[in-house]
């Protein structure tokens, strides 16, 4: 199975137009227009019932001790755990494309209705709900796609991984508000092939 995007290279960077926020030299950062990128995929294997997506940040601090603080940068070797971006299930087998823009085109403060997507998709909160928790401004359920914004003080790249499972079953047994850990349970014993692709962002001026 292949899987692409017109919208970034894997392996380079993604624009942008694609992520929660850009880089401001007056404010550090400032909210971007946070669109959802293009995908398509081929070659699909025989018995394909449904299609999973998934985004993930692999290199978001274990702890928050640094993050965003001025006069510290966030050091390299501190633990990195998963971040998700974008959790979307039950997508047909006749799909095999999904437009830029289609998902997420703007920053929704307190976060977008789900779980119902177009087309009898749906898709499960992200790790911004956990992480705007407390926010008077920004708290809410943040279902669906919302794009990158690593700490500005971060020392690393950050690297953002999309991956395509085929499924040998229709619907996913998840129900309510569900996450990117729940999807990979709920997968188990019914991917028959995957396939991914990675894009990288920061906000840190230096590593811009």
């Amino acid at each position: 199975m292949k899987l692409w995007s017109d919208s970034f290279a894997d392996g380079g960077r993604i624009p942008g137009e694609f992520a929660f926020a850009v880089i401001d030299p007056a404010h550090h950062v400032k909210l971007s227009a946070n669109r959802n990128p293009h995908l398509a995929w081929s070659d699909a294997p025989a018995g394909t019932k449904s299609f999973v997506l998934i985004c993930h940040d692999v290199d978001v601090p274990s702890r928050g001790d640094d993050v965003n603080q001025e006069g510290r940068e966030i050091p390299p070797e501190l633990l990195r755990v998963d971040f998700f971006h974008w959790t979307l299930v039950d997508i047909p087998p006749t799909t095999n494309s999904i437009a830029a823009g289609s998902h997420s085109h703007a920053v929704t403060p307190r976060g977008k209705p789900g779980p119902n997507a177009q087309g009898g998709m749906r898709q499960g909160i992200n790790d911004y709900t956990a992480w705007f928790a407390g926010d008077h401004d920004m708290e809410g359920d943040y279902y669906g796609y919302d794009g990158p914004c690593p700490p500005w003080n971060d020392s690393i790249m950050h690297h953002y991984v999309f991956t395509l499972y085929a499924l040998n079953v229709e619907r996913l047994p998840l129900e309510g508000k569900f996450r990117g850990a729940d999807v990979r349970r709920a997968m188990e014993g019914h991917v028959l092939a995957q396939a991914a692709i990675t894009g990288s962002y920061t906000l840190n001026p230096r590593l811009a």
